[in-house]
């Protein structure tokens, strides 16, 4: 690849010249990461016998902390090197729409949507803001983000589903504990290389005024636009650009990512056991729960994965649940195999 991108006619073909460059800078990057990895074992060791030779007890103490987390990390390295599905590398898009539960599902939408959004921020991905739509009191009703970096459509694709809140609502003056539920959707934003063939006529294509909270995400133009795929019911809408035409072109390629993702999820079904419908918004249908009264606790209920760090998994902290998603999805795949 060095010879490649050495080569002078290479930008002769930008797109290629591109796609080229990109992969080799993952590849360095895997490298770098692997190799510091190694020296990083070499040197904590070396320190380890070090501190024993010396009866160091601290010095020792801080050496094995050091290796617990270059394990973890090393481990989520090992997952991540699973990711090896048809677009598992691509960007995501993520909607996140409230369910039963009136004001306290669509507050509990928002804390999904921001979760999300502290998780990208935690492993360096950029966020962009596609829609908006303000709940009647708080929260949001519904939101599409767009989640842009190496792997996040792997990574994020298990969180597809229903999640659920209990917890004492600050909406109730009688401070009683409420059970409230969100739908989660992911799709992969898929490249010009990948043909979605649709036919225009079964379309719906309507604009109107974005409804969102203007400012840094949505602007309050008549710019937005909504288009319906009257075949399957999906409806995909985009209002970030004060261009109609750019919002039209972010909403067509959703609509595609929806698509697609209906196809990878009937060739995938029988090995990775996701579901193309999820269901009403509400009980029974939960992929996971957030409980935080009377006691505090995550729990993924295809996994069983659990955690009592509430807090740290609002705040994003979630690679938890996405690392056992993954891990199930590749067991279950050399079981079918």
């Amino acid at each position: 690849m060095n010879a490649l991108t050495a080569d002078p006619n290479l930008w002769n073909d930008a797109v290629q010249a591109q796609k080229l460059t990109t992969e080799k800078n993952l590849l360095e990057e895997k490298l770098n990461t692997y190799k510091s990895q190694e020296n990083s074992l070499t040197d904590l060791l070396e320190l380890c016998e070090m501190a024993e030779a010396d009866n160091d007890e601290m010095l020792l103490n801080e050496s094995w902390k050091q290796l617990e987390a270059l394990a973890e990390e090393t481990h989520h390295g090992e997952l991540e090197a699973l990711l090896s599905g048809e677009v598992d590398a691509n960007d995501a898009f993520l909607e996140v729409h409230s369910g039963s539960g009136g004001t306290e599902a669509q507050d509990w939408a928002e804390m999904l949507l921001r979760m999300y959004s502290r998780w990208a921020e935690r492993h360096h991905y950029k966020v962009e803001y596609i829609e908006e739509t303000e709940g009647d009191v708080a929260g949001l009703k519904s939101a599409t983000i767009r989640i842009n970096g190496h792997n996040a459509y792997g990574w994020l694709k298990s969180e597809s589903g229903v999640h659920r809140l209990v917890r004492i609502s600050p909406f109730d003056s009688n401070a009683r504990r409420h059970t409230s539920f969100a739908s989660v959707g992911v799709y992969p934003v898929i490249d010009d290389e990948i043909q979605i063939d649709i036919n225009e006529a079964d379309c719906r294509i309507d604009t109107y005024r974005a409804s969102g909270a203007g400012g840094q995400h949505i602007n309050k133009t008549d710019s937005a636009v909504r288009i319906t795929h009257i075949p399957t019911g999906i409806v995909v809408s985009c209002q970030t650009q004060r261009s109609q035409f750019q919002n039209r072109e972010s909403a067509w390629k959703m609509l595609k990512a929806r698509l697609y993702e209906i196809e990878l999820q009937k060739r995938e079904a029988a090995a990775q056991n996701q579901r193309l419908a999820q269901g009403d918004n509400g009980w029974g249908n939960q992929i996971r729960s957030y409980v935080l009264q009377p006691y505090k606790m995550v729990k993924d209920l295809r996994t069983e994965a659990e955690t009592s760090d509430t807090k740290g998994v609002l705040d994003g902290d979630i690679d938890i649940f996405l690392a056992a998603a993954l891990a199930e999805r590749v067991g279950n795949d050399e079981k079918n195999s």
